[in-house]
């Protein structure tokens, strides 16, 4: 695992401190990111990327908890990116990467957005991890499937999780 990749862990880790549940969302996001990368054979740039994006798609709740006393999605998208920027940059990513991760964030509920595969994974990824946590209903996951997951590798995984 790449050094910078585990300190935005942490970082992400301390800024849950005493959510647990947020916390676990964004390992198990980010395990399954993970996976999903390297069974579609991305290249490392894009695998970094994904993998930055897992950790932090859902690093703006706690803030919108704050300011609107709820966190729905787009205020997921409005908050997160800013929180994101300002970690990444203090461990020195490139420029590019901060841009496309935080892209990623500010439309990570916007699903006709994915422009790219490291987009489109983290959304199969997150919803892997929804669907059990949010104990989506088999017909839920199927519809969800259908509509939005374009990958092999996320196909097959969903497949297991919901045989």
């Amino acid at each position: 695992m790449d050094k910078k990749v585990a300190v935005v862990l942490q970082e992400m880790i301390r800024r849950n401190r005493g959510d647990q549940k947020r916390i676990e969302h964004s390992l198990k996001v980010f395990g399954y990111a993970q996976l999903l990368g390297r069974l579609e054979g991305l290249d490392t740039a894009k695998q970094y990327v994904l993998e930055l994006t897992a950790i932090l798609h859902d690093i703006g709740i706690h803030v919108s908890e704050a300011k609107f006393g709820y966190c729905d999605g787009k205020l997921q998208e409005q908050e997160g990116p800013p929180i994101a920027r300002e970690i990444l940059e203090s461990i020195s990513v490139s420029p590019e990467v901060v841009d496309r991760v935080c892209f990623i964030i500010s439309k990570h509920h916007t699903f006709s957005a994915i422009d790219d595969v490291d987009f489109q994974l983290l959304v199969e990824a997150d919803f892997l991890v929804n669907s059990v946590e949010d104990q989506v209903s088999p017909e839920g996951v199927q519809r969800f499937v259908d509509l939005n997951f374009r990958t092999e590798s996320g196909r097959k995984v969903i497949g297991e999780l919901f045989p």
